[in-house]
């Protein structure tokens, strides 16, 4: 049953944000270098010290910001990659949001809910190329209610394909009432992700004209909701296009700091997509605030120190080019090899008129791989942390001493190799394994000694091996 959120209050200031990033702008550089400091230090900033960041002008501050961002990302993750895939399950939709190919009235859009057997086939179509890691993505509708969405969970770990199999599903859906969270917790999902899509209330309400996601405060809280369900590793995002980027990010900051003063714990993972053109629809084509590749990147930075320990993603929106730029800017997870045509990746005709948005990045997942082993990090396809009970507050007792790299990079190094025997090219594996050795060089004796013999078991037939 639906909670009132008539009683709800909303904690995104808006006032308040627009007079911090009125009163910062032309900061002294002296500042900006002692907040850029604090962060280094791996402490989570305030929002008028994100406001500062934001407005800070001077290319030479800019460009510092950068470096900062790319130390931050090495210090906290180091040079690993996570690596994950779309699969759209059904793109019915109850909403009616301008921005979206999805909504109700887009009479253009071919409407598609896999089946169950149409669901292993693009389960087996992206174990095939080597994924292990996926979020499920859902329409809003009242088909895709919280069993339908535990069953397709359960149906995708279920499936196994060779050496390979799903891993990890993320969920990318509705807000749901804590009792549907509980419902879909209990198929073992990772990630809850939900997009406010905007934080300004008015651009929210005309980019929402009709349908349960209307309600503002209902999507705020949501995933609130899932915290008290005892999903903690939840993803929060917003939609940069609808309103000006600088306040989307420190509306993302005052919603993190929410959920730290009321979970103990902050978002696992934070996104930033940008508007893309979508079937008929518009508004896509001439975003009302367009942002330029340049404040990408800056947001993207500014976002990396705002919030040390929150993982970061981009997503194949964005061309090739730019994402070669940005994940050096502190990002830590990327999709790849991705399409978003419901029933897609298993050769279905039609694709593109089941899509809610175009893609710029249709580069394979080999090599995506191998190009990020010639820019020298690790892909890795991990899941030991969510499958050892490292998640929420129990991951933030590993990640904040700086404890991650101990684990992350060794289970990076498993997972990839799996991939390099199981799926890669022979140029990839040509580019991996060099990847390998020069990670293997950087690792501690002790360490080193029970990985080397845990890649030997991969070498010779084991599997799902992780520290």
């Amino acid at each position: 049953m639906k909670i009132d959120s008539t009683n709800l209050k909303n904690f995104i200031p808006e006032n308040e944000i627009f007079a911090m990033l009125e009163r910062t702008k032309n900061p002294a550089p002296a500042r900006v270098r002692d907040i850029i400091a604090k962060s280094l230090a791996k402490n989570r900033l305030e929002p008028e010290e994100m406001a500062v960041l934001s407005n800070a002008e001077d290319p030479a501050l800019i460009e510092e910001i950068f470096a900062a961002a790319r130390e931050l990302k090495e210090k906290v993750y180091g040079n690993r990659i996570v690596l994950f895939a779309p699969l759209y399950v059904g793109n019915k939709c109850i909403n009616n949001c301008r921005y979206c190919g999805f909504r109700c009235s887009n009479t253009a859009v071919t409407r598609k809910t896999l089946t169950l057997p149409e669901l292993d086939r693009e389960v087996e179509a992206l174990v095939s190329r080597g994924h292990k890691r996926l979020i499920l993505v859902y329409g809003e509708h009242s088909e895709y209610d919280a069993q339908f969405i535990h069953d397709t969970v359960k149906e995708v770990y279920a499936q196994k394909h060779g050496n390979g199999e799903i891993r990890r599903v993320n969920i990318n859906a509705a807000p749901l009432d804590v009792e549907g969270y509980h419902v879909v917790k209990s198929a073992g999902i990772g990630t809850y992700q939900i997009f406010q899509e905007t934080y300004h209330q008015a651009t929210y309400a005309a980019m929402h004209p009709s349908g349960p996601k209307k309600d503002f405060l209902w999507r705020l809280y949501g995933l609130d909701r899932a915290q008290e369900a005892g999903i903690d590793d939840i993803g929060l995002g917003a939609l940069l296009g609808l309103f000006d980027w600088r306040f989307e990010i420190m509306a993302l900051l005052h919603h993190t700091i929410h959920l730290e003063e009321r979970f103990n714990v902050g978002p696992h993972t934070i996104s930033f997509p940008r508007i893309e053109p979508a079937l008929d629809t518009a508004l896509c084509n001439q975003p009302p605030y367009a942002v330029s590749d340049a404040d990408f990147k800056r947001l993207v930075a500014i976002l990396r120190l705002a919030v040390p320990y929150t993982g970061l993603i981009l997503t194949c929106r964005e061309p090739v080019a730019i994402r070669n730029e940005v994940i050096r800017l502190g990002v830590s997870q990327i999709d790849a090899g991705s399409n978003i045509g419901v029933g897609a990746y298993a050769q279905e005709q039609d694709s593109d008129k089941r899509s809610q948005f175009v893609l710029n990045d249709g580069r394979p997942l080999d090599q995506v791989i191998r190009e990020l082993c010639e820019a020298d990090y690790i892909p890795s396809f991990c899941t030991g942390c969510y499958r050892l009970g490292r998640t929420g507050e129990h991951f933030m007792e590993f990640a904040v001493p700086g404890f991650v790299k101990r684990f992350c990079t060794p289970n990076a190094v498993l997972t990839f190799l799996e991939y390099l025997e199981d799926y890669a090219s022979p140029e990839t594996r040509t580019a991996g394994i060099q990847q390998i050795e020069r990670e293997l060089a950087k690792i501690p004796g002790d360490q080193k000694t029970t990985l080397l013999a845990r890649i030997e078991q991969i070498k010779t037939g084991a599997r799902d091996l992780y520290f």
